[in-house]
């Protein structure tokens, strides 16, 4: 499979036109959302690539990594405008860590000892506890809005479940 990937990638790079786009975001603009692979980022929002700075993690949870790359984007990289985007049908929101972890083998709970997978029993609370710690980041400059988002996997349509002013 490596292989494979590989050889499109040398095809992709015959045709390389991104190379002219630079590193700020364009549109101000900040994702944090999830690993899962009915999310197409940018083409569900219509931007392209330069727009916007996209970050993802299984559940799109809001840890201590993602508020590093949150300080460095609207430091250094023109993000004013952040989006936390849940979506329907999440695995992390199926069940909570007994049963993420009954799902591993002894030697991956064994290893995993101590890590929490950010289970989401509340969908809406996980949510707001998520747009939260990026609005009380104290490491992050004054005036970024902050919204929480929840992208419908079976439609497309993403609501704001939580707008900027609340």
């Amino acid at each position: 499979m490596f292989d494979d990937l590989l050889a499109a990638n040398r095809q992709y790079s015959r045709e390389f036109a991104l190379q002219g786009i630079p590193g700020r975001a364009a549109k101000g603009f900040g994702l944090v959302t999830c690993i899962d692979s009915r999310i197409e980022p940018l083409t569900m929002l219509g931007l392209h690539p330069g727009d916007a700075k996209i970050l993802r993690n299984a559940g799109a949870r809001v840890t201590p990594d993602v508020l590093r790359s949150l300080v460095l984007a609207t430091t250094f990289l023109g993000v004013t405008h952040i989006a936390v985007m849940h979506h329907t049908d999440c695995a992390l929101a199926r069940g909570g860590e007994a049963e993420i972890r009954s799902g591993l083998s002894d030697a991956q709970a064994a290893n995993s000892a101590g890590w929490d997978f950010l289970t989401m029993n509340d969908p809406d609370d996980a949510l707001a506890t998520d747009v939260d710690a990026v609005r009380t980041c104290a490491v992050l400059p004054d005036g970024i809005s902050v919204e929480g988002w929840r992208y419908d996997v079976q439609t497309g349509v993403v609501a704001r479940i939580i707008p900027s002013g609340g």
